[in-house]
């Protein structure tokens, strides 16, 4: 059996990523925080395990964007790469339109609907959360 190997990047190409692993989850996102750091009404993530996911030459930026949660960019064209929550640090989310393969990773669910915008429209095919799918700790 190989390993899996999963890369991606940003826009302009500066920022490249790997992960040795399959994800672990896919969500679309709805929260506000998510809307505000990429200008979009939502954003589908993967998850994966921090330590599959490695950036083999230029490291993206960080920023803490609310109490206990690190996001991640390319500083030369803008692109939201990565979401950290210090609740879950054994896991990393990717934006999974940054992966080469995005078409290949369908989201399994969508969180935080509360925040969705009234004209962005779900998937019925979906499960739905008012909020996070995680249990809370």
């Amino acid at each position: 059996m190989t390993d899996t190997v999963l890369e991606g990047g940003c826009l302009c190409g500066t920022v490249r990523y790997r992960a040795t692993g399959r994800p672990v989850g896919s969500a679309i996102c709805h929260c506000r925080s998510c809307q505000r750091a990429s200008g979009a009404p939502s954003v589908a993530w993967l998850t994966f395990r921090s330590a599959e996911l490695s950036f083999p030459a230029q490291a993206p930026r960080s920023y803490v964007s609310s109490p206990g949660v690190t996001r991640s960019f390319c500083d030369r064209c803008g692109t939201p790469l990565t979401y950290r929550s210090d609740k879950w640090p054994d896991t990393v989310d990717v934006a999974t339109a940054t992966l080469d393969a995005a078409a290949e990773f369908p989201p399994a669910k969508e969180i935080w609907l509360e925040h969705r915008l009234p004209w962005e429209p779900l998937s019925d095919d979906l499960p739905h959360y008012p909020r996070s799918s995680m249990a809370e700790t």
